[in-house]
C-alpha cells in the first residue's frame, strides 16, 4: 500500500523549515486536548468535570465576559444601515438610545459599507479619534498619519517586526517570561531572539543591569540587536513598570541603538492604580525633553483586552514615533499588500477610544458595565492568587495588571521522573494532568520561557465570577492529590 503522504507535493519535509520551527504554546498541545475533551464532553463521555474552563488564553467572552452595550448596539446599527434609514426611525428609537444612534450615523457616513475595503492605513476619520485619545491620555499631541489601525495588535507587531529583520543575525530582545508571539514570529522570520529576564523575586521586575547583559551577550556572540521588546503591564507576569524604570530602560535603547517595541495592550488592566499606574511610554518618552527627539519608537494596543474583551473582532493599532520616512513609507506598502484592516474591528478600536461621555443618554450604562467588569477582575486576580499561595510548594506574585498569574510549583523528584519518562516537562505533565482531572486549561511556563530548573504555568483569572469558588476549589483538589500521588 503506497503510503499517501510520500505522494504529496507539499509535507513537513519540505515545507518551510522556519514555519515547521514556530511554536504558539497557548494555543499548543493542551489547548487541542481541551477542545477534544469538550467534544467528548457534547457527545455524554462521562469525565471527572463538567465543562471545560479555558484560562489558556486571555479571551474574556467565552468566559461570558459580558460585552459593552453601547459598542454592540452602534455596530449592529452600522452593519445593518436600514435601520438608520428616516422611514424606520420610529422602530430604531425604541430600540437604540439616541446617542448609539448618532454615533452610528457619524459612523456610516465616515466608513461607508462595512463590506468595502478601507483605507490601507485604516479609515482616516477612526485614526484622527486614535489620536485624539493618544492625545489626552499622555498630554502631547500625537499625529493621524502616524498611526496604523491593523488586525489586531499582534498583526502589527508582526509587520514592525518584518521591518526591522533585514537578516537570520539580526536579535530582537525579548523578556523572559513572554509572551509566544515573539518567539513565533522570530522564528518564522528566521531572527534570533535575545533573551532577557524579569526577576520574580522581586515582583517580576526588570532592571537596566539585566538588559546590558542580555545586550553584551548576544554581542559577544555576534548577534546585530536591532529592537527591544517591554511588554507593559506584563504577559504573562502582570508587572506594572513604573515611570522610573521606564526612564531607564529608554536611556538604555537610546544607549545601545536599538527600536523600542511597546507593546501596551493591558494599558487599562491596572489593579494598582495608585500604586502602580500605568504611563505610556510615549508620554514618558516626551516628558524626557529635546535631547530625545528622534527616538525611535513603537506602540501598540488592542480591543482584544481591557474591559472591551472583543477578541473576535481583531481590531488594534500601533503608533510610530521618530521613525525615518523611508521606514514609514515601507510599513505602508505593506500594509497596502494586506489591503486593509477588518473594518468592523476598526469600528470598534473607534468606540474603545471614544465611548461615551458624561452627560449622554448611555454614559451611566458604559460606565456601570466597565466599572462592574474592572472591579470584577480585581476581586478574581486576588481570589486566584491567594489560591496558588495556599498550595504547597506553590508562591505567585500578585499581578499589578493584565489578565494573568503565572506562579511557581515545586514538584518532587517522583513528578519530576514522571514527567521525563512521558516526555514532557515538569510543568506540561502537572498542566496537563490538572486538565485531565479538572477541565481547567492553562499553558505551561515552560511555553514562556522561565529560569532553567524551575516549573510554572499562567493561568487567566477570567472564569464567570459565579463559578470562581468552584474553579478555586477544583484546582486547590487537584493540587493536593497531585502532590500525594507523587510524594518522594
Amino acid at each position: 500500500m503506497v503510503n499517501e503522504s510520500s505522494s504529496k507535493i507539499l509535507t513537513s519535509t519540505n515545507m518551510n523549515p522556519r514555519v515547521r520551527k514556530a511554536e504558539y504554546a497557548v494555543r499548543g498541545e493542551l489547548a487541542i486536548k481541551s477542545e477534544k475533551l469538550k467534544a467528548d464532553l457534547a457527545h455524554g463521555v462521562s469525565l471527572p468535570f463538567k465543562r471545560i474552563v479555558p484560562c489558556n488564553i486571555g479571551n474574556p467572552q467565552i468566559l461570558d465576559q459580558k460585552p459593552i452595550t453601547f459598542f454592540r448596539q452602534v455596530t449592529s446599527l452600522v452593519e445593518y444601515p436600514d435601520l438608520l434609514k428616516d422611514e424606520n426611525a420610529e422602530i430604531t428609537s425604541k430600540l437604540y438610545p439616541s446617542d448609539a444612534i448618532a454615533r452610528a450615523k457619524l459612523l456610516t457616513k465616515n466608513v461607508g459599507s462595512v463590506g468595502a475595503y478601507s483605507h490601507s492605513q485604516g479609515i482616516p476619520h477612526i485614526r484622527e479619534n486614535v489620536a485624539k485619545f493618544i492625545a489626552e491620555r499622555d498630554g502631547y499631541p500625537a499625529d493621524p498619519s502616524m498611526i496604523y489601525l491593523t488586525q489586531g495588535a499582534s498583526a502589527g507587531v508582526q509587520l514592525t517586526l518584518q521591518m526591522i529583520v533585514e537578516h537570520s543575525n539580526v536579535g530582537i530582545m525579548i523578556p523572559i517570561p513572554q509572551y509566544p508571539l515573539y518567539t513565533a514570529t522570530l522564528a518564522i522570520l528566521d531572527a534570533k531572539p535575545v533573551p532577557y529576564y524579569l526577576d520574580e523575586s522581586k515582583g517580576w521586575g526588570l532592571t537596566v543591569e539585566e538588559l546590558q547583559r542580555s545586550y553584551d551577550e548576544a554581542a559577544k556572540n555576534g548577534v546585530e540587536t536591532r529592537a527591544l521588546v517591554i511588554i507593559n503591564p506584563g504577559n504573562p507576569t502582570g508587572q506594572c513598570l513604573t515611570e522610573e524604570n521606564m526612564r531607564e530602560i529608554i536611556e538604555f535603547s537610546k544607549k545601545n541603538r536599538v527600536v523600542l517595541l511597546a507593546d501596551e495592550v493591558y494599558q487599562t488592566n491596572i489593579y494598582q492604580p495608585d500604586q502602580r499606574p500605568f504611563h505610556s511610554f510615549k508620554e514618558v518618552l516626551k516628558s524626557m525633553g529635546p535631547s530625545y527627539e528622534g527616538f525611535e519608537l513603537i506602540s501598540f494596543h488592542s480591543i482584544s483586552k481591557g474591559m472591551v474583551g472583543e477578541c473576535g473582532r481583531r481590531g488594534g493599532y500601533f503608533e510610530l514615533e521618530g521613525m525615518d520616512k523611508s521606514i514609514i513609507e515601507q510599513i505602508y506598502k505593506v500594509s497596502s499588500i494586506g489591503l486593509c484592516p477588518n473594518v468592523q474591528g476598526q469600528i470598534m478600536v473607534d468606540l474603545m477610544v471614544n465611548p461615551p461621555k458624561k452627560g449622554e443618554p448611555s454614559y451611566a450604562q458604559y460606565q456601570k458595565e466597565y466599572d462592574d467588569i474592572y472591579q470584577s477582575l480585581i476581586k478574581r486576580a486576588k481570589k486566584l492568587e491567594n489560591t496558588f499561595n495556599s498550595l504547597e510548594g506553590c508562591t505567585c506574585n500578585p499581578a499589578d495588571g493584565a489578565m494573568y498569574l503565572f506562579p511557581q510549583i515545586r514538584l518532587s523528584k517522583n513528578a519530576i521522573a514522571a514527567a521525563k519518562e512521558a516526555g514532557k516537562t515538569p510543568d506540561e505533565f502537572y498542566s496537563m494532568a490538572m486538565l485531565e482531572a479538572t477541565g481547567v486549561c492553562v499553558v505551561a511556563g515552560s511555553g514562556f520561557g522561565q529560569v532553567d530548573g524551575t516549573a510554572h504555568f499562567r493561568s487567566t483569572f477570567l472564569p464567570q465570577p459565579e463559578l470562581f469558588d468552584d474553579f478555586c476549589g477544583l484546582i486547590k483538589k487537584f493540587h493536593e492529590d497531585f502532590m500525594n500521588k507523587y510524594r518522594d
